[in-house]
């Protein structure tokens, strides 16, 4: 049974300290689990890691983040999201924590999949993600590379995305449900599951989010508001920022394969050929947004 749209749409639940939570049994998933934060000054939050692999994003705010690895004290810096570059911090299975909040808010986003093995923790500065500009014309976006493939975790691929007002993301709209090889072996295609947690630089803001698949069993459009969340179960998706907005995108990925290797909906793939430029209003948030004492 193909999900319905109040299933891939997840408003934000304000319960308590939780913003918005994801369960990964709750979805019908096998990997990606999430959760989003909001602690006042002095506030704790504290948990243990099982069989988890674990990495936190500040989206906003200052903490200490004590852990029975290591402590990671005073870090992040911007206030929110359009202001600067992100903190983040991996942790590995069987690691307890507690984060405690230096600011008035501090919000954080974490996601969570089974793993095998340990690996080291690592604390990602801002200087540690890679910017990127992706697509072209008015299908431009920036993306900051928090866990790219290659990189510490054993399934977890995290980035943030930002669509300036009137540009699509993630077009032409593309796929990463079947885990697929070429002749030659090379991978073209991972099953990978992902959860999407949506900021606005203004008030009102909103964006559209279409889902859909060839055989017609998905074709969900839905509309996004800040702190919303999106699950997409499989099938194309592709999303479109109002005129006079930037959306920000938190993306978690875990899946067949810790790469991105994703398909595009061959009836649009023609439309990367048309673009001549890249969208000047782009990055939106860059290194040099950093004090001095965080470059």
């Amino acid at each position: 049974m193909a999900p319905t749209p109040s299933e891939m749409l997840i408003p934000p639940t304000r319960s308590g300290p939780l913003i918005s939570r994801v369960a990964a049994d709750k979805v019908g998933w096998q990997y990606l689990n999430m959760v989003v934060l909001h602690l006042e000054r002095e506030k704790t939050f504290e948990l243990t890691i099982d069989d988890y692999e674990y990495i936190m994003v500040i989206l906003g705010g200052r903490c200490n983040i004590k852990t029975s690895r290591a402590d990671y004290l005073d870090i992040g810096w911007r206030a929110h999201v359009f202001a600067g570059m992100p903190w983040a911090l991996y942790l590995p299975n069987r690691t307890e924590f507690e984060i405690e909040a230096l600011s008035d808010h501090l919000e954080i986003a974490a996601c969570w999949s089974p793993t095998e093995g340990t690996r080291p923790p690592r604390l990602i500065r801002p200087h540690d993600v890679a910017l990127s500009i992706q697509g072209g014309g008015s299908a431009t976006t920036q993306r900051n590379l928090i866990l790219p493939p290659g990189d510490t975790s054993q399934r977890l691929l995290v980035y943030e995305e930002y669509t300036p007002g009137g540009n699509w993301a993630s077009y032409p709209p593309h796929r990463h449900d079947q885990h697929r090889s070429d002749a030659n072996g090379k991978l073209v295609e991972a099953a990978l599951e992902e959860i999407t947690f949506f900021k606005f630089d203004r008030p009102n803001g909103y964006a559209i989010q279409r889902v859909y698949t060839e055989d017609e069993t998905i074709d969900t459009t839905m509309v996004v508001y800040t702190d919303d969340v999106v699950v997409v179960p499989k099938g194309y998706h592709t999303l479109a920022s109002a005129p006079g907005y930037t959306t920000y995108g938190l993306h978690f990925m875990a899946g067949s394969a810790r790469a991105e290797a994703t398909a595009d909906d061959p009836a649009y793939a023609w439309v990367r050929q048309t673009w001549l430029a890249k969208d000047t209003r782009l990055p939106i948030v860059d290194h040099g947004m950093e004090p001095p004492s965080q470059r």
